[in-house]
């Protein structure tokens, strides 16, 4: 009988799929360049290796083999992510133009040319010619044209509203600092589209480093800058940031907007915040003397509750 169980044992080892992956073949330090032939060769080894239907190739592999692989992916995923986005013809050709006009006929460039620019970004490499070239023209207009005042506020404006566009928010934020190399004028204007982004997105974050910015370089505070990131507070579930700001707001003495007061509001009674229901029911009580739907349900709602 032991002879007979020890042979059925045999049997199932020898049923079981052999997998051929050795670590002479592959190092998990192994360079990259290695890397293809190294591949090659543990494909043809593990093809003559017999695998039933159902087996998922590299399930017996040991903890030092599976490495090995995840070091392959790594590597041929972090090559394919290194290609870069080259600028687009058109902001190229016009930034081309601008510099040779500033360092070589050393003539400031048509007004025009500069708004194209602007309007044709369409990725992070044009966001970076673009700021390179304001760079560039502002060096210019001190230097031979004595002139020391920043671009207008208008053109700062689309230069965050093409950050935005294309992704590029650290170069939008550059937009809010009250001395930058660039030319540029803050304004709360410049700050509404990097929020904007961020309402869209979701981006706490970004609303953060937003408003913190906003504080650090003086730029006022406004109603439809209440609005927006008291939707981004809501859309995100963050009671505690809806607070903070709220507080920042009504002491910097912005009139709330109708809408505003709704999704306070609203986030209050969801949550179950009497006494803070109260609180911001009084202060919209002082500039509005009527309720609004979303405002009267909210009160409603936590009536029903007490």
């Amino acid at each position: 009988m032991q002879v007979l169980s020890n042979t059925r044992r045999l049997s199932r080892v020898l049923k079981s799929p052999i997998f051929i992956f050795s670590e002479r073949l592959v190092a998990p330090d192994a360079p990259l360049a290695e890397a293809p032939r190294a591949r090659l060769q543990w494909r043809k080894l593990t093809t003559l290796s017999p695998q039933p239907s159902g087996v998922t190739r590299g399930c017996c592999l040991s903890p030092t083999e599976q490495h090995s692989m995840m070091t392959f992916r790594a590597a041929f995923s972090s090559e394919a992510s290194t290609v870069e986005a080259i600028p687009t013809e058109a902001v190229k050709e016009l930034y081309d133009k601008m510099l040779e006009s500033v360092n070589v006929k050393r003539s400031m460039p048509p007004n025009a040319w500069l708004w194209s620019l602007i309007e044709n970004c369409k990725n992070q490499d044009d966001i970076k010619l673009l700021f390179d070239i304001l760079q560039n023209l502002r060096r210019f207009r001190l230097s031979n044209l004595r002139i020391h005042s920043n671009f207008n506020c208008n053109l700062c404006q689309e230069v965050t509203k093409a950050c935005a566009r294309v992704g590029a928010l650290n170069f939008g934020k550059k937009g809010l600092w009250k001395h930058n190399v660039y030319g540029l004028t803050p304004s709360i204007g410049s700050a509404h589209h990097l929020l904007t982004y961020a309402k869209e997105h979701n981006d706490v974050k970004l609303m953060m480093d937003v408003m913190t910015l906003l504080k650090e370089n003086d730029l006022p505070l406004q109603s439809g800058t209440a609005d927006i990131v008291f939707s981004i507070c809501y859309n995100t579930d963050n009671w505690k940031l809806m607070s903070k700001y709220s507080k920042r707001f009504v002491e910097a003495g912005v009139k709330l907007r109708r809408s505003a007061f709704d999704v306070w509001m609203e986030f209050a009674a969801k949550i179950g915040d009497v006494e803070s229901l109260w609180e911001i029911e009084k202060l919209r009580s002082e500039s509005q003397k009527q309720h609004t739907v979303v405002s009267g349900f909210s009160c409603a709602k936590v009536i029903n509750h007490l």
